[in-house]
């Protein structure tokens, strides 16, 4: 899959969510290639763009730590509970080099998952990181 597809599939992904949960699941996300040119960042839609890089390598430090000695296979999730306010809170492999970063700024993994909603979006999170199995993106 290239980044403009892999961007729509994303997009379209995420308002499923929102419909399913009744209000968005993640308010900021980014499609990553560690190392890569622009600081690694390839696609972003969030609020705060004019931080975002800045602050990126402290807030997927949760995430970094907990996957650190891993290779998640292409499709994997992970999500963390230390993803409080601009800290990341999942993230899928969605190609050889690439991974999708997501977060809500204003609720915690836990938070979310308190809602029995949480359920059903749920499931169109595991819909998209099957897509990405199937089919990875190419960075």
């Amino acid at each position: 899959m290239d980044l403009s597809a892999a961007r729509q599939l994303i997009q379209s992904s995420f308002d499923r969510m929102r419909a399913l949960y009744l209000k968005p699941v993640f308010d900021e996300w980014v499609v990553l290639t560690p190392g890569a040119r622009h600081a690694g960042v390839l696609a972003y839609s969030g609020p705060r763009l004019d931080e975002f890089r800045e602050k990126l390598p402290s807030d997927v430090e949760p995430l970094a730590a907990q996957l650190a000695g891993r290779n998640l296979p292409i499709g994997d999730f992970e999500f963390t509970h230390e993803g409080d306010g601009t800290r990341h809170d999942a993230l899928i492999r969605l190609g050889a080099t690439s991974y999708l970063v997501c977060n809500n700024l204003a609720k915690s993994m836990a938070e979310i998952r308190s809602d029995p909603r949480w359920l059903k979006a749920q499931a169109a999170f595991v819909d998209l990181s099957e897509r990405f199995r199937s089919d990875p993106l190419e960075a």
